[in-house]
Parts: structure tokens; C-alpha cells; sequence
């Protein structure tokens, strides 16, 4: 019997002594949450599911985010307005939350080039006490240009390739004709587009540069087609052309080197060696140079204005905002932006002044408030200039972020008031714009080096580095 209690004793007894460590266990751990020593840290996931039950809120974001991280003074962060608390919850891991639908946010990591409206209003109001009259702004685009320049390393410009540029044979159709071109802007690196001519030419005529954005297969698409042909049909020389790492580009270059830095400057230094042979020829009106590009090619757009002032006419296309700097590397990947103690797209879209813009906006991105504190701004630099009618917005409410008939009939109709351009070659009898007699080419007419590169000359640079090698070598 005595050896027999002694084992229940004993038994009873562990099971005492375990659930007192378990107990203990339990205590440290809310002691740790709640008081000073280990600064009232918490899981990050374990806050944001608590923040979800407490507003009431949906939040979507990939695991990987979030997995592993600790925030420190974790409730108190919150506050009585959610998106105010997500912002001091996540600020300290570089993460942001984005309105995604009534009570819905997404997760992702931080946007350093996407603002708040009253933010960015707030920055363009800072940026604009730099100056107070015609001279002084003068003074400080002048240097805001050479800054531009600086930042994107074409202060000097590379040793320009002597070879001339490729040219298919040309495509005619109703009223205008198309051949493909590869202009080399550093040695064995190319910057492809596609040409769109009247087909009948007399004198001299206005050229258009037709960079575009980010949108699903680019100067293949049929809207740019659609946009350059017309252009063509209205008596202008049109040019579309590829930005760096996408359409032919490819075939030098992988898709994710479009993401870094350099690809800016590539894309500016491409656009400067299509101008240049543009101009070149013996048809092409020097007095009439413009360009319009829309969402990432509208950031281009402006920052081409800016920088060269054989443009002559620009319509940047839902793009230019205060409170967005361009959300790819392309567009704010080299540091213009930090130019002159900080400036941004609406002042360097000023710097077109008092040279004609039109800027197209529409109520579903970030151009969505330009008729109510970006557009005076633009206003009154202008007014410096007794231009105040140079500068024009037209604005879509409901618009989407595109380029599609509505925002391209605004454009047609500033580019043929500003070049000259016969209007009535693109409306029917009613006055309406007939775009139906203009033929959308296949992908494939449209390639100058081929689906595959098999037309690649023999000294083609391939891949990045290679690419920055000869950049660097270009520039000494």
C-alpha cells in the first residue's frame, strides 16, 4: 500500500508541476504583451487580424509580407480612424494599405512614388513659393533642365552610333502608309517603332512622337494604330515606338529590365535619337514637333518637353498628377524628382510653357482631381506668359484609364488647331470621327528584326549588363 500511494502522490504531483509551468508559460507571455520590457510587441499577424474584428474590415494581402515580423507598441497604435491606425501599423515594415472596395483594403509594400491628393497638393503649393513672377520661374526651370539632364546622365550625350536606321519596306493603305524602323541609339542597341506617312506628301510637314504606357502590347495595340494612322491621315509623319524592355526590345533585353533605373534613361536617350532622325528629313517641319503619349507614356511625355525644346506641342494623356510620380522605374527610377529640393510631374509638365499642352484626365486614377488644384497651377504659369490658353485639360469623370476614342478625338482635334493638320480628313459627313477605314495590323507585319530576332544584326548587345557597359563607355 505505502509503495502504491507513493506513486499516485508522485503522479499527482507532476501533473501539478506541469500545469504550473504551463500556467507560468502564460503569465510571461501576456507580460510580455502588455508592459514595457519587451515594448508591448506583438506578431504583425496576429494585430491585423485583431484590427479586421475591431473595424469591422476585410484585409487581403500574400503571407509572405507578413509572416515572421513583429510589431513593437503594437496597440498603441490604434486609433479611432482605421486607415490612420493601418498606417502606423504598417509603416515601420515600409508596408501600405490601399482602399480595395467598401471596407476592403490590400495589403502591399510601400508606394514611394503614390501620395495622398492633400499631400501632393501640399508638396505642388511648397514647390510653387520657389517663385513669384515670369523671371524668377524662368530662373528655375532653366536649372531645373540641367538638373533633369544631370539626373538622368545625358548631361552629355552618348557617342551617337554613325549607322543608319533600318527600314521595312512600306505597307499603303487608305490615305496613309507604314514601314517599320530600328534606329541604333548605342552601339549594337536599338530602339524600334513603327512609321506612319501621308500617302501623299507636299512641302514640309508636322512630325508627332507617340510614346506609350504600360497597356497590353503597346505600339502593337489598336487603339496606338488606330491613333498613329490618323495622325498620318491629317497630313502629320507619325512615329510609335517601343519603350525599353518591351515589344522588340525583348529580344535584347528580358522583360524585369524594364524595372531598373537605367531603363529610364534609355527610353529618353531612345525618343532623343528618333527626334533627331525625325528631323532629318528633308518633308519634316521643324516648327512643328509634338508628342503625345498616354499613362507611363505620358510621364515620358513630359519629361521630353521638358528637356528638349524642339518639341513644340505636347498632350500627356492620364498621367501628369501631383500626388503620383510614376509608379514604374521608367517613369521615376533615375532621381529627377529630386531635383532642385524636390519637384514633380505637374511642375516639370509647366516647363512645356508657354509651348501648347493639352492634358487629358479621368475619374478612375490618380489624374482624378486635375481640374481642381493641378490645372490652376499650370494656369497661372502660363498667364506669366500671356499663353493662358495654351495650356488645356479635358477632363472624363467617368473616364477609364485609357486611350481610347473620347480621350483621341480631344487629342486630334489640339494637335490639328496647334500643326495645322486637315481635320476633316477623319470625320464623316455628320462631323463625327470615322476611324473605320484604317487597318489594324498584325503583331507580326509590324517587327523589324523579326517574331524570333533572326534579322538581328551580328554586334547586338545582349542583356543588362552588357547594355551598361556600353552605356558607361558611351558617356566618358
Amino acid at each position: 500500500m505505502p509503495a502504491i500511494d507513493f506513486f499516485i502522490i508522485n503522479k499527482q504531483f507532476k501533473k501539478l508541476l506541469t500545469s504550473f509551468f504551463i500556467f507560468l508559460l502564460l503569465v510571461l507571455k501576456v507580460e510580455a504583451q502588455s508592459n514595457s520590457d519587451s515594448a508591448y510587441a506583438m506578431p504583425l499577424k496576429e494585430v491585423l487580424a485583431e484590427v479586421q474584428q475591431r473595424y469591422s474590415i476585410t484585409l487581403r494581402f500574400d503571407s509572405s509580407l507578413i509572416d515572421g515580423k513583429i510589431l513593437p507598441y503594437a496597440r498603441w497604435r490604434y486609433r479611432a480612424d482605421v486607415e490612420e491606425t493601418l498606417k502606423n501599423i504598417l509603416a515601420p515594415f515600409d508596408l501600405m494599405a490601399r482602399r480595395d472596395g467598401t471596407k476592403r483594403y490590400k495589403i502591399g509594400n510601400y508606394e514611394y512614388y503614390r501620395w495622398q491628393p492633400q499631400d501632393g497638393w501640399a508638396e505642388l503649393d511648397r514647390i510653387a513659393a520657389h517663385y513669384n513672377n515670369l523671371e524668377e520661374w524662368q530662373h528655375r526651370k532653366e536649372k531645373l533642365k540641367s538638373c533633369l539632364l544631370h539626373a538622368l546622365r545625358l548631361s552629355k550625350l552618348p557617342t551617337y552610333p554613325l549607322s543608319k536606321p533600318i527600314e521595312t519596306p512600306v505597307r499603303k493603305y487608305r490615305g496613309y502608309t507604314v514601314s517599320n524602323i530600328a534606329i541604333e541609339i548605342l552601339k549594337g542597341v536599338w530602339i524600334n517603332g513603327s512609321i506612319y506617312r501621308p500617302d501623299k506628301i507636299k512641302g514640309k510637314v508636322p512630325v508627332i512622337m507617340n510614346p506609350d504606357g504600360h497597356w497590353q502590347d503597346h505600339r502593337f495595340r489598336a487603339d496606338c494604330q488606330l491613333r498613329c494612322a490618323a495622325f498620318a491621315k491629317m497630313g502629320a509623319i507619325a512615329i510609335s515606338y517601343d519603350l525599353f524592355g518591351w515589344g522588340e526590345s525583348e529580344l535584347q533585353f528580358k522583360y524585369e529590365d524594364h524595372r531598373k533605373a537605367l531603363a529610364q534613361t534609355i527610353q529618353i536617350l531612345g525618343a532623343i535619337r528618333i527626334l533627331d532622325y525625325l528631323l532629318s528629313l528633308k518633308e519634316a517641319d521643324t516648327s512643328r514637333v509634338a508628342i503625345t503619349g498616354g499613362s507611363g507614356g505620358g510621364s515620358h511625355t513630359i519629361l521630353m518637353t521638358a528637356i528638349d525644346d524642339r518639341i513644340k506641342v505636347s498632350a500627356p494623356v492620364v498621367s501628369v498628377s501631383s500626388y503620383f510620380y510614376g509608379g514604374c522605374p521608367c517613369e521615376s527610377g533615375m532621381p529627377i524628382h529630386l531635383c532642385e529640393g524636390g519637384t514633380n510631374n505637374v511642375e516639370i509638365a509647366a516647363m512645356a510653357a508657354p509651348r501648347p499642352q493639352l492634358l487629358i484626365s479621368d475619374g478612375a486614377d490618380w489624374t482624378d482631381k486635375m481640374p481642381e488644384h493641378d490645372f490652376p497651377y499650370l494656369q497661372k504659369i502660363y498667364q506669366w506668359y500671356d499663353r493662358k490658353d495654351h495650356v488645356e485639360n479635358v477632363h472624363f469623370p467617368e473616364g477609364k484609364h485609357d486611350f481610347n476614342i473620347e480621350k483621341r478625338e480631344a487629342v486630334y482635334r489640339f494637335m490639328a488647331k496647334h500643326l495645322g493638320l486637315n481635320m476633316n480628313a477623319i470625320l464623316d459627313r455628320n462631323g463625327n470621327i470615322d476611324e473605320s477605314d484604317i487597318t489594324i495590323e498584325k503583331k507580326t507585319d509590324m517587327y523589324v528584326f523579326g517574331e524570333k530576332g533572326e534579322r538581328l544584326p551580328a554586334h547586338a548587345v545582349m542583356g543588362f549588363d552588357n547594355l551598361r557597359k556600353v552605356f558607361e563607355e558611351a558617356i566618358k
